[in-house]
């Protein structure tokens, strides 16, 4: 059954009727057997949930791609410490403002090319200059210049101090390419398939259906909290496309693929009793939220952002929809994972319909006609909440999005879910303020330091699309960049926590439950883990047994 590269998922419907039938060849009885004798080569096939643009880009879904081709400087082990990866050590100056990372020797990127400082300081302007929007953001205010000292030895000049930056080079946007593929390949090459030193290498996209991964057979430069070292020992990763949950379950169980991404709540516990091995990775950073948006519109009164928080029982509808397995999250500014986490921020606002109420008399919305949605001068209490659909907001999460609409709406909101196809919404269409009077999403990081590109004031001259409040603040701004830079974890923490408590008191956001990365996976591949930056699926060290 390991040889799997010819098949397609197709459509949801021709797969689950394919998938059942496969269910006496590779069932759940067999996923549960355990054990079993260590086998080299092989396919792993893997069905996710979405399909990126590119391999390479500024979004976690490219990002759990590209890790798999382009190795890092650095990597975070089980307990978020920075461990080695192309680099063996780095330090920073004094003053703060000077990094410099000694790299391996002897590494070739899989174009034959090797892998050098002016490489590297290559990357990092690269980045800079457009190459990936989200690195961008990241270093945006700090990053001077990077140069080579010599061959193994690159140096990163800031422009303010920014200890946290080994941390944040851990996370897949910051992948390694190779600067000749860079440098004389197209845009579209090096979209499809980047060049990098990582353990596989991208052979071949068939748009709409899959990716497949080869085995660089010269790999030597795996992170320090790997399992093993030297190449992988599966042949191939048949990196399937399957976006509804269901047919993915269903394939899983049939033996049809070996890991899933995205495991529907409802059918976790399906899937334990099963045998199978869950994995199930709380992502640091922004969780997912509904902002506010303060520039125009109704949430521009401090007291109706208020009654909308205290319209809700975010806990009871994320318990409800969840089932014990997506984890509830009250704090607006970052997830319960992330270092620096506010609990005062987070318990800001129980369901209090009474105050809610209260909040809307006072800000002048009264309640008329049957329908029971408030009104002010003519103009009804009617809020638009665009979301990423299938993207950024998964089908549990829309059941929750759901459960908000309903709940809001019984304190007078009419909220307006438009559910947003991925082309469009990533388009930029809804980043503007007259857009949308709410907006829900994520950013995954490894510090509260997300906190200065969600909250980076907007200007004209420097205009900031995280910002999706369009809310401008210098103490909050000052609270944030004095997390930043602080030369301690604790002094950062305690800035961090301002900032969020600030967030939670002005009702700017308000968190609804934990992004999570969750995998199931067949017992009969082994080692497969979550990298603990952003917990994409790792491939490198799993292996068959039979």
């Amino acid at each position: 059954m390991r040889s799997r590269t010819s098949r397609s998922l197709g459509t949801a419907a021709v797969v689950l009727t394919g998938v059942l039938a496969l269910s006496a060849c590779a069932g759940g009885s067999d996923a549960a057997s355990g054990g079993g004798q260590k086998v080299t080569g092989g396919t792993i096939v893997y069905a996710h949930q979405q399909e990126p643009a590119c391999v390479f880009g500024g979004w976690i879904e490219q990002a759990y791609l590209s890790y798999q081709v382009l190795d890092n400087l650095t990597s975070l082990d089980a307990d978020h410490k920075v461990v080695p990866w192309l680099a063996t050590s780095w330090k920073q100056s004094d003053d703060g403002l000077t990094w410099t990372f000694d790299l391996k020797k002897g590494v070739k990127f899989t174009d034959g090319t090797p892998l050098t400082a002016e490489a590297v300081a290559y990357n990092f302007d690269y980045w800079l200059n457009g190459g990936n929007s989200t690195a961008l953001v990241w270093l945006d205010g700090y990053y001077k210049d990077a140069k080579a000292i010599d061959d193994t030895t690159v140096q990163i000049d800031l422009s303010r101090p920014y200890p946290r930056l080994a941390d944040n080079l851990s996370q897949g946007y910051f992948g390694i390419q190779s600067q000749h593929a860079l440098q004389t390949r197209s845009k579209e090459q090096n979209c499809e398939q980047p060049i990098g030193s990582g353990a596989f290498v991208v052979d071949k996209w068939n748009r709409g259906q899959d990716i497949i991964l080869k085995k660089n057979k010269n790999y030597t430069s795996p992170p320090a909290n790997a399992k093993h070292t030297g190449p992988a020992y599966v042949d191939t990763i048949d990196w399937k496309f399957v976006a509804d949950p269901t047919t993915r379950v269903a394939a899983l169980q049939g033996g049809q693929v070996d890991a899933i991404y995205d495991v529907p709540a409802v059918q976790w516990n399906t899937l334990k009793s099963g045998g199978y091995q869950l994995e199930k990775y709380v992502t640091p950073g922004r969780p997912q939220q509904i902002a506010f948006n303060t520039e125009q519109g109704p949430f521009t009164d401090e007291k109706v952002r208020q009654a909308f928080a205290y319209s809700l029982d975010r806990k009871q509808i994320v318990d409800t929809i969840g089932r014990g397995v997506i984890p509830f999250e009250g704090n607006g500014g970052v997830s319960q994972a992330t270092p620096g986490y506010s609990e005062k921020a987070a318990g800001w606002y129980s369901q209090d319909l009474k105050k809610a109420d209260a909040l809307l008399d006072a800000a002048g919305w009264t309640r008329s006609g049957s329908t029971g949605v408030r009104e002010k001068g003519g103009t009804k209490l009617t809020v638009s909440l665009p979301y990423g659909a299938g993207s950024i907001i998964n089908a549990d999460g829309a059941a929750i999005l759901q459960g908000i609409k309903e709940q809001a709406d019984k304190a007078g909101f009419d909220v307006k879910l438009e559910p947003v196809p991925q082309s469009e919404f990533f388009s930029g269409k809804y980043s503007g303020p007259d857009t949308h009077d709410l907006a829900a999403g994520y950013w995954t990081a490894v510090t509260a330091g997300i906190l200065y590109i969600n909250w980076r004031p907007s200007t004209p001259d420097h205009p900031n699309y995280a910002n999706s409040a369009f809310y401008n603040d210098p103490t909050l701004e000052q609270y944030i960049l004095d997390g930043n830079s602080a030369a301690t974890v604790e002094a950062q923490n305690a800035a961090y926590k301002k900032a969020q408590d600030y967030i939670a008191e002005h009702a700017l956001s308000i968190g609804v439950y934990d992004r999570l990365s969750t995998l199931a996976v067949s017992t009969k591949l082994k080692d497969v883990w979550q990298e603990h930056a952003q917990g994409g699926p790792t491939f490198y060290d799993a292996y068959f047994v039979k």
